[in-house]
């Protein structure tokens, strides 16, 4: 095999290992034996590849396990299965259609300051609005005595993304408005960009959301959505609205998009997102700042009609 070839199957094995694909379907896949596998794993690292399994998810956890099915192609929504006394909380006005055994109730926040004062309480939601959303955000309470069902639709077209915050170090951030629902237990705020750069031309505006605990959360892309899985030291520039979510283990820096002629001439804006690894992240192919710009683009200009 040529070196090329190994080399490509070598990475294609560690971001799979990463990943946290099954061992012995690795082994399988790879012709490696299950028994070597360690081996393996410690033979590519010395020669400089990056494997990091991601952390187990802990025994037992805070938020509530609840069970979800993504329906639709285009225009999806996630069905949220709860079991008695279950809660997921979402954004206002992302609620699709609810069992009758679900109760509603309107909170300050994500709810998860139960304990709080008051002032605490308005405080911790309080700093939401700097993301653009709402002080408030509803809870879904399953108060029936058997499985009952709500659903959460897309506000466009895209994919919704269930990412597992057990399995990915406990956090994960996003680009405000991509959140839709989260299992109770899971804390939506806020996180600075360290650099100031980041806040006046990352398109993302200077904060950004993040999503911790070990619960289920879920979140929304425009258009097609792409995974990747940066090594250490790995690089990737995207359009600085296509970025939906990472890892805070992933660094974020905004750079000029080429010379002054692309930047100003090339029509992809004067400023890219460089994303750099380790850690994964989560690219959208239609933002809607991109679909509201078409949209506008294409309607007819409002023309004055003079009378008398």
């Amino acid at each position: 095999m040529s070196p090329d070839r190994l080399d490509a199957r070598y990475r294609r094995f560690a971001a799979e290992y990463n990943r946290g694909v099954d061992a012995t379907l690795l082994a399988a896949t790879y012709d490696v034996p299950e028994v070597q596998l360690d081996t393996f794993v410690e033979f590519l690292s010395r020669k400089g590849y990056d494997l990091h399994r991601p952390p187990e998810a802990p025994a037992g956890r805070s938020a509530d396990a609840v069970d979800y099915q993504i329906l639709g192609t285009e225009m999806q929504f996630v069905e949220v299965e709860l079991d008695p006394g279950e809660s997921t909380i979402a954004e206002a006005g992302a609620m699709m259609v609810m069992d009758a055994g679900i109760s509603m109730e309107t909170i300050l926040g994500d709810g998860s300051q139960q304990s709080a004062g008051v002032m605490d309480k308005l405080f911790g939601a309080g700093k939401r609005i700097l993301t653009g959303e709402s002080l408030f955000m509803t809870a879904f309470t399953n108060s029936g005595a058997t499985k009952a069902r709500v659903a959460f639709a897309a506000p466009f077209p895209g994919r919704i993304l269930a990412l597992d915050l057990a399995a990915l170090g406990g956090a994960i951030l996003c680009q405000k408005q991509a959140f839709l629902a989260a299992a109770r237990g899971v804390t939506v705020g806020i996180a600075f960009q360290r650099r100031l750069g980041v806040g006046f031309f990352g398109g993302e505006g200077f904060i950004l959301e993040r999503l911790a605990g070990d619960g289920l959360c879920f979140v929304h892309a425009g258009g097609t959505l792409m995974e990747r899985d940066l090594a250490a030291g790995e690089r990737l520039r995207a359009d600085t609205g296509c970025l939906v979510a990472m890892q805070p283990s992933v660094d974020y820096d905004i750079q000029l998009a080429g010379g002054i002629k692309t930047a100003l001439f090339g029509g992809e804006g004067l400023f890219l997102a460089t994303l750099t690894g380790p850690g994964r992240v989560w690219l959208q192919s239609l933002p809607f700042s991109r679909l509201a710009d078409r949209v506008l683009a294409a309607a007819p200009r409002a023309r004055g009609k003079r009378t008398g």
